[in-house]
């Protein structure tokens, strides 16, 4: 492997960890939102408990993101930061709204419940924007004039593709965030929001496979050229769907540690994880060599080898220092009783 594809490589794998952690995260946000006033339900007490410790680790990579397009891709980093500059100055205001409001709702209790919508409404918004970038990056809408590149945001606007991204970014963050929240409902045994969340994620699962058969069937019409790369690779194409429909199963499975509960949630949520780091690989793939297309290669944008050999060692460095903290990290939250069973949170 070159360090070019090294370099991506690294690039996609801090993607794809924030596009999961964000997902769940910004979803957690929503469901406390939706079921505010179902407090016999206990289902908010848990998204509250779960979206407390998370929501902080997970802006940490966005942060990540940004560094390493800026530090390994120098040249694409100019023009993605002026193509996108629109849904990115909105990102990032829709971020900054949500996590001073989540702050003050738990602070202005007398309001809370008008902040916990602005921030849930804001935390769906935002993954329905970051993956309908994408799209942009497949060609068509970047106009290359000399030094100059300028978004076609009516163009954009009026493709399909754009919108099935959308699409498929909501019901994947929802999917998502009720499959593990239902994990984490059954850890903390509050059965009554375990099954409103086993609920949610047996609905919303067979609603992302259709969004993501509809990104198919755009891309094939807006950007043939990854539509038939991916295809390439039918066997991982395949696979994902089998790790999907594993996801679902494990979801009917009789649980193991608990009698008379119907549903393997951990199980599921290990399945669609790979299943979408599969996916996810196979669209990666597809998408080489380009980051914008037809004029922005992993090749012309890539940084000296010296300094990408500097990089790449303080990201070693670094993933040695921190991974010890993040392992650290989820045994507390995810095994510690206390904080399980809500007791000394905040309800």
């Amino acid at each position: 492997m070159n360090d070019s594809l090294l370099a991506v490589t690294v690039l996609w794998g801090f993607i794809f960890i924030y596009a999961i952690m964000g997902t769940m995260d910004f979803g957690a946000g929503f469901w406390s939102m939706i079921y505010i006033n179902r407090e016999k339900t206990r289902a908010t007490n848990i998204a509250n408990r779960y979206l407390s410790p998370t929501w902080e680790v997970t802006n940490t990579f966005i942060v990540a993101i940004v560094v390493a397009v800026y530090s390994m891709f120098p040249k694409a980093a100019y023009t993605l930061g002026t193509v996108l500059l629109i849904p990115g100055s909105a990102i990032l205001l829709l971020l900054a709204i949500r996590s001073a409001f989540l702050v003050f709702s738990n602070i202005a209790v007398e309001y809370r419940k008008p902040l916990t919508y602005i921030s849930g409404i804001c935390g769906l918004l935002i993954p329905g924007i970051l993956l309908s970038v994408l799209p942009i990056t497949h060609g068509g809408f970047v106009d290359f004039t000399g030094d100059k590149q300028t978004l076609d945001l009516v163009g954009l606007f009026s493709s399909g593709n754009e919108y099935a991204f959308f699409g498929f970014a909501l019901f994947s963050t929802l999917f998502l965030s009720s499959l593990l929240l239902a994990d984490f409902s059954n850890v903390s045994k509050e059965s009554e929001a375990y099954r409103i969340y086993r609920r949610d994620a047996l609905i919303l699962g067979p609603v992302s496979l259709l969004m993501a058969f509809l990104v198919m069937i755009t891309l094939k019409h807006d950007a043939n050229w990854i539509y038939v790369k991916m295809l390439e690779d039918k066997f991982f194409l395949f696979t994902s769907l089998i790790l999907f429909l594993l996801g679902g199963i494990a979801l009917y499975l009789p649980s193991i540690k608990h009698k008379g509960v119907k549903g393997m949630p951990r199980l599921a949520v290990i399945c669609i994880t790979i299943q979408y780091l599969v996916a996810s690989y196979v669209y990666g793939k597809a998408h080489l060599p380009y980051i914008v297309y037809p004029e922005v290669t992993i090749y012309t944008s890539f940084t000296s080898p010296s300094s990408f050999h500097a990089i790449f060692t303080s990201y070693i460095v670094g993933f040695i220092i921190l991974f010890p903290g993040f392992f650290l990290f989820w045994n507390l939250f995810m095994h510690d009783k206390k904080y399980l069973q809500g007791k000394g949170a905040k309800k």
